[in-house]
Parts: structure tokens; sequence; C-alpha cells
């Protein structure tokens, strides 16, 4: 597994991945604790293009990511996941609606484990999910991550 962690405008991004994909992107501070673990190996290169994305995407001149994604998790999560990708950039969704879209109208609490358990911040943007009540509702990262991603976004709209 390679990783590399890039600098952001609300701190740093832990990139992790291989051959396969893109495995994880995840913020280093937060609510939880994210090392580095043993055996992962150091390399900027393979991460070059996603780092260039997501500067882009921080100076809100990027709607919209170009990268093979991997990640690991049970059928459920992924087809959760998979629907996050098409909550278009600036937008919102909430749990139920997510769980309606794959055809399961009554797991938005089980919508909502999956969008915690996501291993690709920002990429998949499970930040886009918000409270059936419109607030903001949990983000593994913290809600103060949640709410300058989706005001990056709604200030760069157009």
């Amino acid at each position: 597994m390679y990783y590399h962690i890039v600098e952001s405008p609300i701190g740093p991004i832990l990139l992790a991945g291989d051959e396969d994909g893109l495995k994880y992107v995840n913020f280093l501070k937060g609510k939880t604790k994210i090392e580095v673990p043993d055996g992962w190996v150091e390399n900027e290169d393979f991460f070059s293009e996603i780092s260039r994305q997501l500067e882009a995407y921080f100076a809100g001149k990027l709607k919209s990511f170009e990268v093979k994604l991997a990640p690991e998790g049970t059928e459920f999560q992924k087809s959760v996941w998979r629907s996050l990708c098409e909550i278009s950039y600036g937008e919102t969704r909430t749990y139920g609606e997510i769980a309606k879209i794959i055809g399961n109208p009554k797991a938005s609490r089980a919508v909502g484990f999956a969008n915690n358990r996501n291993p690709i911040s920002i990429i998949v943007p499970c930040h886009r999910v918000i409270g059936a009540n419109g607030k903001l509702t949990g983000y593994a990262s913290g809600l103060d991550i949640k709410e300058f991603l989706l005001k990056l976004e709604e200030n760069n709209l157009n």
C-alpha cells in the first residue's frame, strides 16, 4: 500500500492506495486519530494526479474528481458509496433519500453507518449527506470539516 500526506486548508490529508486504485482519503485531524500502518510505503509520485485534483477542489476550480477508486467494504457499503458519488457538487441529500436511491427505503440508519465508514472522504462525498431536518449530522472527521466542505462548494457553484 502506498501513501502520501497532502496539506489542505483544513489540515493534512492521508492518501493511500495501490495499483487497484485509491483506497483512503482521510483527514489526519478530527475526531479519530489516524496513523500510517507499518508496511505502507511513502510514494508522492503515485498520488501526483489526485494531489493536483484536491488542490484544484480546495481552490474552487474542480467540481468532479477523475480517479480510479478501490474502497474496501461490504456490498451494502459500496452501494451507498456509489450513490454518494452521484450527488452533484454543491448539492445535498438526506440519509433517507440515499436509502431510497439504493432501493432500501427503510435503511436510513444503515446508510448513516455506511456513510460513517466511507474510507474516501471528499471524493466519495459523504459530507453532502445531511439529516432529514436539513441540519448537519455526523461526520467522522468532525462537523467543522463537513461545514467547511459544504460552504466551499456553496461558494464556488458558478
